[in-house]
């Protein structure tokens, strides 16, 4: 069961009943909604939407044969829950999306405003919400527009205000310092923390016979890497056997076509997350990655096989001179055990 974490102390919560409409825009999403429903923190209903034009269909598919009960999918759309919707929650993965910060300064009607877990994401944006400077709730990665980081900053003041509401809870798998949970605690925030309870009941996905397996990277295809070093370190893993490379979803057809042709290197099929593909391993296989997500969350679910989990940090020459230096330090935090 997940640990809620309101106000000055640690409580197992309660089963809550109700309604919850949930939107999500990437597979560790809507893995993560799962989750928080099957921990019992978002009503006995939820409807699960997902944004139009995600790769999202495989990851429906295979929580429609095992999702627990309560768990109704809708068809894609293009905008999130109407801001007015009768449900007693109102969820999102993504606090920095434009679609939702609109929809909160709306005026949510629901009681509660539940944030699941988007990863690095969820962290930073802790960080963030607990700072006592007002914060533009911006994506660090992109360049925004005045406007946009004004609407950025009404929505940091509006989730402060639902904070002190009594109504919003952040929901994450990956590690929150104290000092952090207590300064979220004393704002009103609630916070949980799921280990893939659910998940860790489920049949294993896949299983793959390569030696090595490699988590694609998305730093090149946002700029925030040369293209380069990351091709020949890849190369390189390469050289000492067969490699099963799996790629991020945003990474472009021209880098994985590069990648293709690298000897030892087999393309999978982005299809659900890596966290349910890749949390078994076989005697012998190791995982490579670069900062990311996925590094916390595979160490929670392969255990004791977390030990042949082998990140690689970024060297300083890969990154581009566009990549803030805060950036760079909140991705490669991601590599602490």
């Amino acid at each position: 069961m997940m640990k809620l974490t309101q106000h000055d102390t640690n409580e197992v919560p309660r089963p809550r009943f109700g309604t919850a409409h949930v939107w999500v825009e990437s597979p560790l999403q809507l893995l993560s909604a799962v989750e928080t429903h099957a921990a019992g923190l978002l009503g006995t209903d939820i409807r699960i939407i997902p944004r139009h034009g995600m790769p999202l269909e495989a990851t429906t598919e295979a929580m429609l044969r095992h999702a627990p009960a309560g768990v109704q999918f809708e068809p894609a759309a293009r905008k999130p829950p109407q801001p007015k919707s009768t449900a007693e929650r109102y969820v999102t993965g993504d606090a920095y999306s434009g679609k939702i910060q609109r929809a909160l300064l709306a005026g949510v009607r629901a009681k509660e405003i539940v944030i699941i877990d988007d990863g690095m994401a969820t962290l930073a944006l802790i960080k963030q919400l607990i700072s006592a400077d007002p914060t533009p709730l911006v994506r660090a990665r992109t360049k925004n527009s005045a406007a946009r980081t004004a609407m950025g900053l009404a929505a940091w003041h509006r989730l402060r205000q639902l904070a002190r509401e009594d109504r919003l809870l952040i929901v994450s798998a990956l590690y929150v310092d104290l000092e952090s949970r207590q300064r979220m605690a004393d704002l009103g925030i609630k916070f949980a923390q799921h280990k893939f309870e659910w998940l860790a009941t489920q049949p294993v996905a896949e299983k793959f016979t390569e030696p090595t397996l490699l988590i694609g990277s998305a730093m090149v295809a946002d700029n925030l890497i040369h293209e380069q070093p990351y091709l020949q370190w890849i190369e390189e893993i390469a050289a000492e056997g067969p490699v099963a490379y799996f790629p991020h979803r945003r990474e472009t057809p021209e880098l994985l076509a590069k990648i293709s042709t690298i000897d030892q290197v087999v393309l999978k099929e982005h299809t659900i997350p890596i966290e349910m593909r890749l949390r078994v391993l076989r005697p012998g296989q190791e995982i490579r990655a670069l900062p990311s997500t996925v590094i916390p969350s595979l160490r929670l679910l392969l255990g004791p096989d977390s030990r042949f989990l082998y990140p690689q940090a970024v060297p300083d020459d890969w990154w581009t001179a566009s990549t803030p230096i805060e950036l760079r330090e909140h991705l490669s935090s991601s590599l602490k055990v």
